[in-house]
């Protein structure tokens, strides 16, 4: 299984839209997993054990997320919901690190 990064958004402008986002997070895990991917969401992960309203807090999550970058093979991004800034700070960590960056949807056009 190829390891990768999964990139979704997380956070949104309501609690609703937090829940779809978090139910969007898992059916992109599902569709990397059906690809042979072994993917980590840490979006999906820290959030249950910091708390993402305290900046500090949140930055730790991104990061610790992030540092699974030195075993990646790939940073997934799933852009049917938008490209959010946590996203976007991934995207950038991949490009400085020089992990591929590929792009998904989960619905077609």
């Amino acid at each position: 299984m190829r390891l990768v990064i999964l990139e979704s958004p997380f956070r949104g402008r309501t609690p609703e839209e937090t829940d779809a986002n978090v139910r969007y997070a898992k059916q992109c895990m599902l569709d990397s997993l059906r690809r042979s991917e072994s993917p980590i969401a840490s979006h999906l992960l820290w959030p249950g054990i910091l708390d993402d309203a305290k900046p500090e807090e949140r930055r730790a999550g991104i990061e610790a997320g992030l540092a699974w970058g030195r075993v990646a093979e790939a940073t997934i991004v799933y852009e049917d919901h938008g490209i959010s800034e946590g996203m976007r700070k991934g995207i950038d960590r991949a490009g400085r690190e020089g992990r591929p960056v590929e792009y998904r949807r989960l619905k077609t056009a």
